[in-house]
């Protein structure tokens, strides 16, 4: 394996290893507090409908679309800074419309809360 090859697939593994300690961080929050549940529960206490209930984040379409976009001009910077060439000679830089698919999509999110925000105010 040369060189090359192991940087590219060291910087393709990262998102996915920072998306599993995200996921195992919220696991282990969420243990944590069924846990703690349990143990009030065990002890007598009625335990209040609030306490029962999933913590849920509020939806919000601009935060979505502003994320998306980020993401979007995050890819094309990452791919258009790639030294690495393709197996016919091009740069991997020609592959900087991947990053248009979030960025487009986070337009969309953005566009739909800015309307349903002027609907809002009528």
């Amino acid at each position: 394996m040369n060189e090359q090859t192991l940087s590219f697939t060291a910087m393709m593994l990262a998102p996915v290893l920072i998306a599993l300690i995200f996921f195992r961080y919220r696991r282990l929050q969420v243990e944590a507090r069924y846990r703690a549940l349990v143990q009030i529960a065990e002890k007598g206490v009625e335990l209040p409908a609030l306490l029962l209930a999933d913590p849920q984040a509020n939806f919000s379409e601009r935060r979505r679309g502003l994320v998306l976009v980020a993401a979007g001009l995050g890819i094309m910077a990452m791919v258009v800074a790639l030294p690495f060439r393709l197996d016919d000679g091009r740069s991997i830089a020609s592959l900087w419309g991947i990053g248009l698919l979030p960025l487009m999509t986070g337009l969309g999110y953005l566009a739909s809360w800015w309307f349903s925000r002027i609907d809002t105010r009528r």
